[in-house]
């Protein structure tokens, strides 16, 4: 998942990488900068956020991240930051706000996880203003294209709800059984990690084994992601993607009644 803010890379130098037109394939990822070069991890520029360019761009190891008045940018980083499933840690403060979520669609029984009922308003909260003044890289353009994604079932979004306000929640894009989250958002203590605490839970007991967190970040680190190199993220993501989409989203429960 991405960090708050896409840097200004406004003083690349000699730094060249492909330009993409609408029709132009995108280079190899081995073709990504490396750390001599300028920006580790960017690929290319240009082309669109049309859904056929942004499946085929997640169905090679790339993703898009940009921050206005900048063209789109492409990235293949490397080492890739990964969340095992199986691996996700909850802390004990965390697991008794849990025990409290109910999967009710009433709006009065307090804490609530639902999946794809809000998609664009939870991408909207992921673009809001951040508690250390930074901006954000999911542009307008950015919520058009992963909504055009929601819509044919490839963009979902995990949401928590407080007595019926939403005040968490996550999304990502979802191809065969591989999950790439995108961002995240907390209005209140904790409702990050229980939207993703609930998606973990969904995408384990539908055989996704590893969620594409993309940049390492502390916060990332303490849920359990891990970094590994783009060449063994590239060998899982060539198996993982050759499956049947998941087709009914719903949250389950963690705990037993």
């Amino acid at each position: 998942m991405h960090g708050s803010t896409c840097q200004n890379h406004s003083n690349w130098g000699a730094v060249m990488i492909p330009w993409l037109e609408i029709d132009t394939p995108f280079p190899d990822v081995s073709e990504a900068l490396g750390e001599d070069d300028g920006p580790a991890g960017l690929l290319a520029a240009g082309g669109d956020l049309s859904p056929q360019r942004l499946l085929n761009a997640y169905r090679h190891g790339i993703f898009p991240w940009f921050s206005e008045g900048q063209p789109i940018l492409w990235w293949s980083t490397d080492p890739r930051m990964v969340l095992q499933t199986e691996h996700f840690q909850v802390s004990a403060s965390l697991k008794k706000t849990l025990r409290k979520v109910h999967l009710s669609s009433q709006s009065d029984r307090g804490w609530q996880v639902r999946f794809d009922f809000a998609f664009e308003d939870v991408m909207r909260a992921c673009a809001g203003p951040r508690r250390d003044g930074q901006g954000t890289w999911i542009t307008d353009d950015i919520i058009a294209g992963y909504r055009a994604l929601h819509r044919l079932g490839y963009a979902h979004s995990a949401e928590v709800w407080l007595h019926g306000r939403l005040v968490g929640g996550a999304y990502g894009v979802s191809i065969g059984r591989m999950f790439y989250g995108e961002s995240m958002f907390a209005r209140v203590t904790d409702a990050s990690k229980i939207a993703l605490a609930y998606l973990v839970k969904f995408l384990r007991q539908n055989g996704v084994t590893m969620i594409d967190c993309q940049q390492e970040t502390p916060h990332l680190a303490s849920l359990g992601a891990v970094p590994i190199s783009r060449d063994e993220f590239m060998r899982h993501l060539r198996l993982a993607i050759d499956h049947p989409q998941i087709h009914e989203w719903r949250p389950m429960a963690l705990f037993p009644d």
